[in-house]
């Protein structure tokens, strides 16, 4: 209690690592850093998915190329802002961002994604996609989830489709659950309950 105390000069971290941690810490980091902490929303996260899955696939001696597509709506609204703005990352992991002029056309070329074994030369081994769409979006794709779910998808392939639902109508038309459509189509629903999980 009696002891003298320290300049301010004395108090500052010079070679302390939490000091040459921060210097290092970007805002790029939610798209480029391999390991450690990276802060992101759950938007950003759903980006990230695609760039995630094509490192697994290089390490496991894949040359695959990703494809994300889906049409603008709360509460998914966001994913076409951030996918432009992650655009030079998305291309550094071979993964293409193209926006649907509807839910139904961009679930069509997400299918389409899915037949890239069928043609010789093809430039990958697979493409994997991801759909986002919300709720009523999920309505309008029944017929193209249904046949592209029996379709199914190519060896190194695969879709992820992304459904927002607003369950009391919040910032929709309507209140909506897509359980029912989907399990209507044969595709199994997945709740990620924070955004470590998706």
């Amino acid at each position: 209690m009696n002891a003298p105390l320290k300049s301010a000069q004395a108090l500052l971290p010079t070679e302390s690592p939490q000091a040459s941690e921060a210097d290092r810490i970007s805002l790029d980091d939610k798209f480029t850093l391999e390991r450690g902490r990276a802060f992101m929303t759950g938007t950003q996260a759903i980006i990230r998915l695609p760039m995630l899955q094509r490192q697994r696939d290089v390490l496991a001696g894949l040359n695959t190329a990703g494809f994300v597509t889906g049409y603008r709506g709360s509460p998914l609204g966001s994913v076409d802002l951030t996918a432009a703005k992650a655009k030079k990352y998305l291309d550094a992991h071979h993964v293409k961002f193209h926006p649907g002029m509807n839910e139904d056309l961009a679930a069509t070329s997400v299918w389409g994604t899915q037949q890239v074994n069928l043609f010789p030369g093809a430039q990958y081994d697979g493409v994997f996609g991801l759909w986002y769409g919300k709720g009523p979006g999920v309505d309008r794709c029944g017929d193209v989830f249904k046949h592209a779910n029996m379709a199914g998808t190519s060896q190194h392939g695969g879709v992820l489709v992304l459904a927002g639902d607003d369950h009391a109508a919040k910032s929709s038309t309507t209140a909506h659950q897509s359980e029912h459509i989907l399990k209507a189509c044969g595709i199994p629903v997945l709740y990620p309950s924070s955004v470590q999980e998706p």
